[in-house]
């Protein structure tokens, strides 16, 4: 990454305290314009929220044409619905409390059309008493295991829970949420493959459904490794997250996708604790702990090494004439943008240069009102 260094180095970097989190407004609307250009139209794509869980970014992204948001938790639907979103899904199963609330915040915005989702016959049955109690309807996609085996109904029964569910009264069901994070393998044409294969049987089911006149109007598929494969394999919509802001994973191990990385973290030598070694105060109370291997990399310094990370400090290793003076300031990309960005009560926003805006990162903790 020493060959992007420009993109990243800002003006007026003293005023900065460190760590921070720091999003790029022109890479971040470059990759705006060609997630649309690929998905065909601003309409048909469905972006996740949790990459960046900020209202801001909402609104830009509706100012580029996109109107309909996915979401993970309550927070973020009402953050989606805030700033003016058509359609929000909330893409995580409703269980106990959740239910109520997601009931509420329907009701506060009644100019968003909401979905939940849905995967087993138990928690469908939940949501129905609680609507029939209420005396409301909610609209629900089926949540399809994609072969991530972390949410959704296996392909082989869901045309049944499909069926079953629309015999729920306070349910109407409109289709079908297909998240594939399973489906990230480097070479793009093993990746295609596994996509096509499954959009094939998904689609036979959908059209199964149709012919008995039961409801599945659309599909929303993908993250930000497969959405491309879903754009040629199907007519559905398409939930990319990551994509709009990439981080050093996706950048590193999905090249097919050439999204630039628009997120960086600024961050200061503290300490040269021994020969050859630089201490970072980038804990990993200040960028995703999750990557197993390296966790961010330093722009400009591809031969600096990780030997150590601990809450708050950061241990690399480099030729010794490259050790950086203590109170250099450096830029990492993260591996992992989304966890990273929730560490962060705010995004410093650069333009041409320079801080130009601060935002807030509106649905950082798990309730904002509802």
């Amino acid at each position: 990454m020493s060959k992007m260094k420009q993109i990243y180095e800002l003006e007026h970097t003293e005023e900065l305290i460190s760590p921070c989190l720091i999003y790029y407004l022109e890479i971040i609307r470059e990759n705006t314009e060609k997630a649309i250009k690929m998905a065909g139209s601003a309409d048909r794509l469905w972006p996740h929220v949790k990459s960046h869980k900020s209202i801001d970014m909402v609104k830009l992204q509706i100012g580029y044409g996109i109107k309909k948001f996915k979401t993970a938790t309550i927070a973020e639907a009402e953050m989606a619905a805030e700033a003016g979103a058509e359609q929000v899904i909330l893409a995580y199963p409703l269980v106990g409390l959740n239910i109520r609330r997601f009931l509420n915040l329907e009701q506060a915005y009644p100019q968003t059309v909401f979905y939940a989702i849905g995967d087993d016959k138990q928690q469908l049955m939940h949501l129905s008493d609680e609507c029939e109690k209420s005396g409301c309807t909610v609209k629900v996609l089926i949540d399809v295991n994609m072969g991530m085996n972390r949410t959704g109904v296996e392909l082989w029964n869901l045309e049944s829970l499909y069926r079953y569910a629309d015999t729920l009264p306070g349910i109407q069901l409109k289709g079908l949420h297909c998240y594939d994070g399973n489906h990230n393998q480097k070479d793009i044409a093993e990746r295609d493959l596994k996509v096509e294969k499954s959009d094939s049987r998904i689609q036979e089911i959908i059209n199964n459904l149709r012919s008995d006149s039961i409801c599945c109007e659309f599909a929303v598929a993908g993250g930000t490794p497969s959405f491309p494969c879903h754009i040629h394999n199907s007519d559905w919509y398409l939930s990319p997250g990551t994509a709009f802001i990439t981080d050093a994973g996706y950048y590193n191990n999905l090249p097919d996708l050439n999204f630039v990385p628009g997120a960086a973290l600024f961050t200061r030598v503290v300490s040269h604790p021994s020969k050859g070694l630089f201490t970072l105060d980038l804990g990993y109370k200040g960028i995703a702990a999750d990557p197993v291997v390296q966790r961010g990399y330093i722009i400009g310094m591809d031969e600096a090494v990780p030997v150590l990370h601990s809450e708050e400090h950061w241990v690399f290793q480099t030729e010794e004439d490259r050790v950086p003076p203590i109170g250099t300031g450096l830029y990492v990309i993260p591996t992992h943008i989304c966890p990273t960005t929730a560490l962060y009560p705010e995004i410093l926003v650069a333009e041409k240069g320079r801080i130009t805006e601060t935002w807030k990162v509106t649905a950082r903790n798990r309730k904002i009102n509802y």
